[in-house]
This record gives structure tokens, C-alpha cells and sequence, in this order.
């Protein structure tokens, strides 16, 4: 390798453990709030199987009648779970002000984790569809009330999860019925980085206030619960996804703000407990005042995210559990895969007969497709949504974010050492030599130990280079300092070399 050659290593450190139940002033993983997720997905699809013609199904839900019937409420508890998770993670570092790189890197994150999968799902049910709508005896390609149109200008529309911004109504906007959602998520990631502005300047007001600012952006849909007990009117899937995110950005806000401790704790764990059976509540009763109105307890649902955030017992216990979580990471999966695994079993009761008599076949048929989507969203998690999220997020970034990459000029440095001296311990450093013929790989491992600091000589210029790379400007004025202190440090031992 010739003299002065930039040879890149890296300089790893550990990875980030989960927060702890009952913590969230960390950065880490919410696992309550993980696991609340697989509770709002399988409501979601008790919703939606609901609609199965099957006398065994009718039982179940004549006897749970709104507990069920009420599911598409879970899309709702996502849009809260979802502003709330958002900026427990990417507030601060998009708040202070408005910057091209960081905005850049926050929508390809979000790109990287919900497109993988929903791309692969919906065009293996678009050929579903095509395949419907060519060999099929009638118009209808799917069980939804509006029919999808099926062109290449909606197909281009639903790959970029574009397809329902200029929709006033969700029904036949897409082809998979239930990722309306996902297009509505998909605006609310890219209105963020804007907001996150406004949010982040809200966050010294007092936590009573930021949870009251929460509970009115649930009132435009709470109140058209009590209304109507109908939240359906044009753009309605505009306010939902609005004012359930902002709701939950404003509730992680307050969170923050209460910061914990064994007394909040106690309380929230206790609220934790407590909300649950008022929703329950809340959709029995209310269905006695008129069909629908029980879907007022939305407004509760901030106080269940943000009470779970913080309990450190109860309920926050049991879905901080393995199980659980994981339930909660694969629920993504699950919401995408069960609407196209019920549209085949439905399709199929229109040509098999037995599958919607009252027999035991067909009832236990029934509840073998309802539980189906489990083991299918786990192989499609395991085997295309987390490994296209790591590989796209490596197109973007080939050093994870842990890594603080550091450029070395490998013979000059390696002519100040005295061969007299003794040899520098060996410190753990990886080297990227993908670029490197063998020989230079062994070089580059083997010049490693020689910028290493010991206890006979002070650090050299991978260190110092590391300690100012390492050290962030408080204000913009340091920034021009601290690179004038890199290239003092670099020429001084540049010139040592020589």
C-alpha cells in the first residue's frame, strides 16, 4: 500500500439494551408499549373476521357484541401508540430545527421498516386480484364495499403508499382493504420532521397540560361517536391519523415530563389497570345508548398509552413479557397478512357450502383461519421485514449508527513508532476491507496495534482523532474550532511521521 493511503477503520461501541419497564426516559425499546401493539392488531382482526359467515362466529360475537364489533377502534390505539413511539425516538433529534440530513434519514428509516413487507403483500394480492377480475363470473374482486380500481396508475399510487391522499373515503382506495392505515401512517412520517418544530417547543408546559392538549385532539372523533356512533364522513381518515399521532407525540410529551420514580410509578400502573376496564365498560354501555356510541372510549386511549409507558406493574407486566413483545414486533405482519388470508377462506365459502353450515367442520375450519395469520406474519417478519429493513437501512448508512468511523494514514504513522519500544496491546478494532486484497487486509489488522495508546507512550492519532470526532460543538461558532483542532491533530502527527 502506498505511503499516505487513507485506510478507514471503525471503532465500535455497544449496542443500546430496552428500556426497562416502568422507564421512559430513555431511548430504548417501550416493551408495555411493544406488546400493546399485538393487542390492537388481533382487535383489528376479530373486527374484520366478524363479518365471516359462519353461525359459530355469529354466536361469538352476539355474545361479546361491541368488544368485537368495535375492533377497527385498534386502528385508532395504533395511530396513538404510533405518534407516541415516533417521538419517544426521533423528537429530539428532529425538534431543535429543521435539517435536510436528519429529515433524510428519519423517512428512509421509516421507509426501510413498513415498505418491505406491505410491498411484497400487496402485489401477491394484486395478482390475486388480476386473477379475480379476469377468471371471475362478476364484477367484484374483493369484499369491500367499493370496488379497487385495478390500473397501473393505482398500482404505481399503492407501491409509493400513496393511494389514499387524494381520497376523501378509505373504502376501495386500496387493494389489501386494511393498509389504508398504512398510507395514512406514511403521511403522518412525512409531516414529522414539521412538526416534530412545534412539538418540540411545547415540551417545558406542564404535563396536566400537554395531557389535556392530547384528550382534545381525541374529541373531534370521540365526539362524532357520541353523534352518530358512526366516525365515517368525508376525511375522516384525515382526522384519525392527525389527531392520533399528535395525540401521542403530546402524551409522550407529558410523560417525559412527569420523569418517573417509584410514586408515578405506583399511580400509573394503577391508571394502567384501571383504563382498560373503563373501555370495556365504556363499549358495553354505550351500545345501550345507540349502535356505535360505545366508541367514545377513543378518548381514553392516550391515558392507556401514556399510563402504560410508565407502570412498572400489572398489566405493563404482562405485556412486557417475551411473548408479548414479540407478538408486538411481529403485529405489523399480522395487520398486513390477515385481510388477503380471509378474502381466500371467504371466496371459498361462496364455492363450498360445508364451510358455512352450522357443523362442527366448518366451525373449527373457522377458527383455524382466524388464528392462520399468526404463524404466517411470524415467517414474514422473520424472513423479509426485519432483513430488508437491515439491508436497505445499509444502502443509506454501511456504518451503523454505533460505529464512529475514523480515517488513518497508515505508513506515516507507522514510521513514528521506534522498533525499540515496547508493542502496543492489542485493541479491538474492526477494518473494513472489503476494498483490500488479503495481503493488505493483514497489514491493516497488523498496523491496528501500533496506534494504540499504553502505559509507555501517549495516544496517536486514531485516538486523538477518535476523542475530537467524539466531542459535539454545543453551539454552531464551535463548529469551525473543533475542525481546526482535527487538522492540527492530523498534521501533527503527519509531521511527526515524516
Amino acid at each position: 500500500m502506498a505511503p499516505g493511503t487513507l485506510v478507514p477503520r471503525t471503532v465500535t461501541t455497544s449496542k443500546p439494551n430496552p428500556t426497562a419497564v416502568g422507564d421512559a426516559s430513555g431511548a430504548g425499546e417501550l416493551r408495555g408499549l411493544t406488546g400493546l401493539r399485538i393487542v390492537a392488531a388481533a382487535w383489528v382482526v376479530l373486527f374484520h373476521f366478524h363479518f365471516t359467515s359462519v353461525p359459530g362466529v355469529a354466536e361469538v360475537v352476539g355474545v361479546l357484541g361491541p368488544l368485537i364489533t368495535s375492533g377497527a377502534l385498534g386502528v385508532d390505539l395504533f395511530f396513538v401508540l404510533s405518534g407516541f413511539v415516533i417521538a419517544h425516538t426521533y423528537l429530539d433529534r428532529l425538534g431543535p430545527r429543521l435539517r435536510a440530513a436528519d429529515t433524510a434519514r428519519f423517512v428512509w428509516a421509516r421507509a426501510c421498516r413498513i415498505w418491505p413487507a406491505y410491498a411484497l403483500v400487496f402485489n401477491l394480492f394484486g395478482i390475486w386480484l388480476v386473477a379475480r377480475l379476469v377468471f371471475g363470473s362478476d364484477g367484484d374482486i374483493a369484499f369491500q364495499a367499493v370496488q379497487p380500481e385495478v390500473n397501473l396508475g393505482e398500482w404505481l399510487a399503492q407501491m409509493f403508499m400513496v393511494q389514499l391522499w387524494d381520497q376523501p373515503f378509505f373504502d376501495g382506495a386500496s387493494w389489501v382493504g386494511a393498509t389504508w392505515s398504512i398510507s395514512a401512517e406514511w403521511l403522518a412520517y412525512l409531516l414529522f420532521p414539521v412538526a416534530a418544530l412545534v412539538f418540540f417547543r411545547l415540551r417545558r408546559l406542564p404535563a396536566a397540560v400537554l395531557m389535556l392538549g392530547a384528550l382534545v385532539l381525541m374529541a373531534p372523533m370521540t365526539w362524532a361517536y357520541l353523534s352518530t356512533g358512526n366516525p365515517y364522513f368525508p376525511w375522516s381518515w384525515l382526522v384519525r391519523i392527525l389527531c392520533g399521532f399528535g395525540a401521542g407525540v403530546l402524551t409522550h410529551l407529558a410523560v417525559r415530563r412527569l420523569r418517573g420514580g417509584s410514586a408515578v410509578n405506583r399511580y400509573a400502573s394503577a391508571v394502567a389497570a384501571v383504563v382498560p376496564v373503563l373501555i370495556v365498560l365504556g363499549l358495553l354501555i354505550g351500545d345501550e345508548f345507540g349502535e356505535g356510541r360505545g366508541g367514545a372510549v377513543i378518548a381514553l386511549f392516550p391515558l392507556l398509552v401514556g399510563a402504560l409507558a410508565l407502570a412498572d406493574r400489572g398489566p405493563a407486566v404482562v405485556l412486557s413479557s417475551n411473548w408479548a413483545v414479540y407478538g408486538g414486533r411481529v403485529s405489523y405482519a399480522l395487520y398486513l397478512v390477515h385481510i388477503p388470508m380471509f378474502e381466500v377462506y371467504w371466496l371459498a365459502q361462496a364455492y363450498v357450502p360445508a364451510l358455512v353450515v352450522d357443523t362442527l367442520t366448518a366451525n373449527l375450519i373457522a377458527a383455524l383461519v382466524v388464528v392462520a395469520p399468526l404463524p404466517v406474519a411470524a415467517a414474514l417478519y422473520r424472513f423479509v421485514e426485519e432483513p430488508a429493513r437491515r439491508q436497505l437501512v445499509r444502502v443509506a448508512r454501511p456504518v451503523p449508527d454505533r460505529t464512529t468511523p475514523v480515517a488513518l494514514p497508515e505508513a506515516p504513522i507507522a514510521a513514528q513508532v521506534p522498533a525499540a519500544r515496547p508493542a502496543a496491546e492489542d485493541v479491538p478494532v474492526a477494518v473494513p476491507t472489503q476494498a483490500l486484497d488479503p495481503v493488505e487486509r493483514i497489514k491493516a489488522r497488523r498496523a491496528a496495534a501500533r496506534h494504540a495508546a499504553t502505559p509507555h507512550r501517549q495516544a496517536t492519532l486514531a485516538a486523538a482523532l477518535v476523542k475530537a470526532q467524539r466531542r459535539r460543538p454545543a453551539h454552531r461558532a464551535q463548529l469551525a474550532d473543533e475542525f481546526d483542532r482535527a487538522a492540527f491533530i492530523r498534521a501533527r502527527y503527519l509531521q511527526a511521521g515524516n
